[in-house]
């Protein structure tokens, strides 16, 4: 399975000094119906990429997809789904048209193996995380 990630930096106050961490995000795939999404916490970036790897392994799901003619390019039909404030829609397109989303989901439904896809978003988007959780 080919992996790609991504990460933010972040900061919490603890007595009179700054603590730094990393928030790591991995997508796994094998670009033919499977993805997994891991996300892991740590204060070494090199912790964080190795707990996130092993936890994007272990959540590995099958994508279904469908298609008219030829071999299976898109979503199989009209999919809502929901995570924290985000709200997002995803609706099957024609060949050739493109993955139609923003750059961190579109990571996941090419690893899924999804060629062409619509989708419109609302809520919390600006935000890493709830983003690349409502495409896995």
């Amino acid at each position: 399975m080919d992996e790609r990630g991504g990460g933010a930096t972040g900061k919490r106050g603890g007595f009179g000094r700054e603590i730094e961490g990393f928030k790591v995000f991995v997508v796994v795939g094998d670009n033919k119906s499977h993805v997994g999404l891991g996300v892991k916490c740590s204060k070494e970036v090199a912790t964080a990429i190795r707990g996130a790897v092993i936890v994007a392994k272990l959540w590995v799901i099958l994508v279904r997809r469908g298609y008219k003619i030829g071999k299976p390019h898109t979503m199989h039909c009209k999919v809502t789904g929901k995570c924290a404030s985000v709200i997002v829609g995803m609706v099957p397109a024609p060949r050739g048209f493109g993955i139609v989303v923003a750059r961190v989901p579109k990571k996941v439904f090419q690893f899924a193996g999804i060629d062409d896809v619509f989708t419109s978003s609302r809520g919390s988007t600006k935000t890493l995380e709830t983003l690349s959780r409502f495409a896995s």
